[in-house]
């Protein structure tokens, strides 16, 4: 009995150790692979344009709208005009804010831009020679050529020999503005390297396509030029005003389709020769951004969206 219970212990004692020796060895878990997490997509870049239409003295909504559109952070890319607003394209391109635009318009003395030909009825083609305008816009650019402003800039003229559209870029920002503001009756031609100029709103009141030409993706568009059925024609110029509104409603037909925004300041009846309208033109341009500014954001991010 005793040696049976001790082959029992026994066999009982190796079976023990056997399994101890034959402990199992963890295995590790094998991971979960996790998909990577896609990181979202930098907003895409968009070259904003500002287009500045003609419309002499009603131009100092430009700067209304210079200063709505910064007050919310928006900066164009690229700034092109055409008559009054080439003026305000060029000193706003040359770096100065909306405010000091105001501030300089505040300051501006009409006669400042007048240089009366004379005599004025013998063999002159405008009553103001331009040499004025163009001085000072010169001034106020720091006599800096166009290629050398802080934005790309391009004033609009029309070539006055076969009536095709100029986009002037390089050389002398003042002569480029007085060429582009050059109405024909009131200035008097511009002649540059040999070809003779006139006001661009012949041939791009709002010059819409000019700024996508110059690499505008979104285009903004400002049009002051007044409604050819308000417009009193009291003076010659009124005549040649309304003349050149009944062409640029034409134009602006078309044009105009090709904005991304347009904005049309609320300037009424104010005649192109009112500066001294310039407060309630400046404010009416601010208004009229205002009102549009919730879909130029909308658009804008639209078009900054990663597709």
């Amino acid at each position: 009995m005793f040696a049976r219970r001790l082959a029992l212990v026994t066999i009982a004692t190796l079976a023990a150790a056997t399994l101890a020796g034959c402990k199992t060895t963890p295995v590790a878990e094998t991971p979960v692979l996790q998909p990577p997490v896609a990181e979202p997509l930098p907003p895409k870049k968009v070259r904003i344009g500002l287009a500045l239409g003609g419309g002499a003295a009603r131009g100092f909504a430009h700067i209304g709208v210079i200063k709505a559109l910064e007050a919310q952070g928006i900066h164009p890319d690229v700034v092109v005009g055409t008559s009054a607003g080439s003026v305000v394209g060029a000193m706003y391109a040359a770096g100065n804010s909306g405010f000091q635009l105001q501030k300089m318009a505040l300051e501006m003395d009409e006669a400042s831009i007048s240089d009366w030909a004379l005599p004025l009825f013998r063999k002159s083609t405008g009553v103001l020679k331009g040499e004025a305008l163009q001085a000072y816009v010169n001034k106020a650019v720091n006599n800096q050529p166009m290629e050398k402003l802080k934005i790309p800039f391009g004033a609009v003229a029309a070539d006055l020999k076969d009536g095709q559209p100029i986009l002037f870029q390089r050389g002398n920002t003042g002569m480029a503005v007085r060429a582009s503001s050059a109405v024909p009756g009131v200035f008097q031609p511009v002649t540059i390297n040999g070809h003779t100029y006139v006001d661009g709103g012949l041939v791009a009141p709002v010059p819409v396509r000019f700024a996508r030409d110059m690499g505008a993706d979104f285009v903004i568009a400002v049009n002051i030029s007044t409604q050819a059925d308000v417009q009193a024609t009291v003076s010659s110029l009124d005549v040649i005003m309304q003349t050149f509104s009944i062409m640029g409603q034409r134009i602006n037909q078309y044009e105009l389709k090709d904005a991304d925004i347009v904005i049309v300041p609320a300037l009424g009846k104010m005649a192109s020769n009112d500066f001294a309208g310039r407060n309630q033109a400046i404010l009416a341009g601010e208004q009229a951004a205002a009102q549009v500014m919730a879909q130029i954001k909308q658009k804008l991010e639209a078009k900054r969206r990663p597709q």
